[in-house]
Formats: structure tokens, C-alpha cells, sequence
């Protein structure tokens, strides 16, 4: 690692979601889990225009924060850089306020399927858009895939 600025540190503490991205063995797990874990609480919890406020918000806090890890680590996308995780796994939960615990689980299913799998555009995104704006882009596609596939299961149902 690179000698930090503050600025530096805030970036990767806020990237890596503190410890979640260090976890050992699928970080990016991990830091989706986090994100089911914690949204209930965080984000479920709020209305919707301020879950989309909220979400705004972690897209441009989340292209600032990766993008600066970026340089940090000298890769892109770093397997540690997991706030795009969080931006995508509750983005897949966006319309969905109250879920019972088999659709936070199916929603986390859904979005790792489809941030790991990538089907276009998802794969598309991650490279159209620079530094940390296509780290965050890819998931946020995923995101919609995801939430795509949960609505459908729930009209079903």
C-alpha cells in the first residue's frame, strides 16, 4: 500500500466499507451480505424518495471513494472495494419496503448472480464509464437486474 492522505484514508475506509471489503475469500460477497444485513434498518426503514435520495447520495460519495481507491491499490476495481456492492444490493431493493427474510435472501442471490455473471449491459457498464463511476455503474445495472427479477417473482407470487 501507498502512503495515505486523510483524504485517502476517508476513500478507503469508505470503499472497502471499513473491514467488510478485508474479509478474507469473496469480498464482494461480503460486502453484499453487509448491505442485506444492514438494510432493513438503513434503508428499507425510509421512505422512498429518501431511499432514492440515499441512494444518489452512495452513487456519488461511491464514484468519489472508489475512484480514489483506484489509485490508491493501482488496479481497477479492487476485489476490497465493496460500496458498490452496497449501492447495487439496495438498489435491488429499492420498491420493496417490509420484505419478509426469503426476499432480502432471494435479492442477494439475485444481485450476486447477476454482478458475478455480468450479462450485458452489466459488463458493459463497468468499462463505458470511467475510474469510479463503471465501478459503481456495474453494479447498479445488476442492481436493476435484480430488482427487475424481483418484481416479477412478486407479481407471480
Amino acid at each position: 500500500m501507498n502512503r495515505q492522505s486523510p483524504l485517502d484514508k476517508l476513500a478507503v475506509a469508505l470503499a472497502t466499507l471499513g473491514p467488510v471489503g478485508h474479509f478474507p475469500k469473496a469480498p464482494g460477497t461480503w460486502g453484499s451480505l453487509a448491505a442485506v444485513i444492514a438494510a432493513p434498518w438503513l434503508f428499507l426503514a425510509m421512505p422512498l424518495w429518501w431511499r432514492v435520495l440515499a441512494l444518489l447520495a452512495i452513487l456519488a460519495v461511491g464514484t468519489w471513494a472508489c475512484g480514489r481507491a483506484e489509485v490508491f491499490y493501482g488496479k481497477k476495481d479492487p476485489g476490497c472495494v465493496v460500496l458498490d456492492e452496497l449501492f447495487g444490493q439496495w438498489l435491488a431493493l429499492l420498491f420493496f419496503p417490509g420484505l419478509p427474510i426469503g426476499f432480502l435472501l432471494l435479492a442477494f442471490v439475485l444481485f450476486r448472480l447477476f454482478d458475478i455473471f455480468k450479462p450485458w449491459p452489466v459488463r458493459w457498464a463497468e468499462t463505458a464509464f470511467p475510474d469510479g463511476l463503471g465501478v459503481m455503474m456495474d453494479d447498479g445495472v445488476a442492481g436493476l437486474y435484480a430488482l427487475a427479477c424481483l418484481h416479477l417473482i412478486a407479481m407471480v407470487l
